[in-house]
C-alpha cells in the first residue's frame, strides 16, 4: 500500500495518516463508516497517474477519497467477494465504481471529472485491524463452487447419455466467462433417489456451495422425487422465477405447465431444480442466469442495486 488516509466530513478529500483502524463499520473515525456495504474505499496509483495527465497537476493520496491508495494492480478487474488480506486485516470487494457525486465532491469541482466512479472499489471489513503505508496486501480472487446433479435412473446406468446436466454445465460456464469470476463445477449423475439427493444437498450447505442445480425429477410421474427433496432442504422459497418461466413457455406449450421447478435458498446456497430435457435447460437457464448475480450479492449481504 501506498498511503491510508481519512476524513471526518463526507465529499472532501481525505488526508493520509499514519496509521487507520479497520472495524466491523469500517476505517475508525472516517465519515464513509457504517453499517453498510461500501466501508472502506480503494484506488490504485496506477489510475491517479492516468488522471493526472488529464488534471494537468499531481494528485495527492486521499484526493479521490479513497481510504486506500495501493500500487500493483488495477483494482478495478477485481470482483465483487474478492479479498485484500494483510498480516492484520482482511477486506472483502463489495462494488467496483460509483455513482460520480458530481458538484458535491471536491475534486469533480476543480477538474470536471472524476477517476473514483470508473476505477475506485469499495469493500467492507471482513477481519479487523490496523494497516499502515507499506504494509503489503495479498488479492484473492472469489472461486465460485457450483454443483449440477442429473437425475435419471437410466443415464445413471449408463443406458443414454445425459444431455441435460452437460447443458447446465455449458450455461454456467460461458456466464462465469463473461463475468470473468472464477469458478468450479462439480457434475453428478444419480438416479431418482431421494437419499442420494438428500446427501449432495446437506453436503452443499455444509460446504457452503455458492449456486446448486439439478435437472430431471421434476413431472408427476412415479419417480419423480426431485422436488419434495429440495424443498424440504430450504430454508426459502423464490417462487417468482419458476413461476415466470412456466407463464412464459406454457402459453404456447401447455405441458411445460405441468413442470415442478422450483427455486429457493439453503443457507448460503441458491437451489434450482430444472426439468430433465435439453430443451428445458435451453429455455430455464437463461431465465435464471439473468437475476443469478443480484441473488448473489442479495445472500452475501450486499445491497448494491
Amino acid at each position: 500500500m501506498k498511503s491510508v488516509n481519512l476524513s471526518r466530513e463526507k465529499g472532501t478529500i481525505k488526508v493520509p495518516v499514519e496509521r487507520i483502524v479497520l472495524n466491523a463499520h469500517g476505517v475508525e473515525g472516517d465519515a464513509h463508516a457504517g453499517a453498510w456495504h461500501r466501508q472502506v474505499s480503494m484506488l490504485a496509483r496506477e489510475s491517479i497517474e492516468k488522471f493526472e495527465k488529464e488534471a494537468g497537476r499531481k494528485i495527492g493520496f486521499g484526493e479521490f477519497a479513497e481510504n486506500i491508495t495501493t500500487e500493483g494492480m488495477l483494482l478495478y478487474e477485481a470482483n465483487p467477494l474478492d479479498r485484500f488480506v494483510s498480516e492484520q486485516v482482511a477486506l472483502e470487494v463489495t462494488q467496483i465504481g460509483k455513482k460520480c457525486h458530481g458538484d458535491a465532491c471536491a475534486i469533480f469541482r476543480e477538474v470536471g471529472n472524476c477517476v473514483m466512479p470508473k476505477e475506485g472499489i469499495f469493500c467492507r471489513v471482513i477481519k479487523n485491524g490496523g494497516l499502515q503505508a507499506g504494509d503489503p496486501m495479498e488479492y484473492i480472487p472469489r472461486t465460485f463452487h457450483n454443483t449440477v446433479v442429473t437425475l435419471s435412473d437410466r443415464a445413471s446406468k449408463g443406458e443414454y447419455e445425459d444431455r441435460s446436466g452437460p447443458g447446465v454445465v455449458e450455461h454456467l460456464e460461458q456466464y462465469y466467462h463473461t463475468l470473468g469470476w472464477k469458478h468450479e463445477i462439480d457434475h453428478h449423475i444419480i438416479p431418482d433417489q431421494a437419499e442420494q439427493l438428500d446427501l449432495l444437498l446437506k453436503d452443499a450447505r455444509v460446504k457452503k456451495t455458492d449456486v446448486f442445480i439439478t435437472t430431471g425429477g421434476t413431472g408427476i410421474g412415479p419417480r419423480d422425487i426431485t422436488p419434495e427433496v429440495v424443498q424440504h432442504n430450504l430454508d426459502m422459497i423464490i417462487p417468482g422465477i419458476m413461476d415466470a418461466i412456466r407463464l412464459k413457455y406454457g402459453q404456447e406449450k401447455p405441458n411445460a405447465l405441468l413442470s415442478r421447478s422450483l427455486a429457493g435458498v439453503m443457507g448460503q446456497t441458491l437451489v434450482f431444480a430444472l426439468p430433465g430435457s435439453v430443451k428445458a435447460i435451453r429455455e430455464y437457464m437463461p431465465e435464471i442466469l439473468k437475476s443469478l448475480r443480484h441473488m448473489i450479492m442479495m445472500l452475501h449481504h450486499i445491497d448494491a442495486h
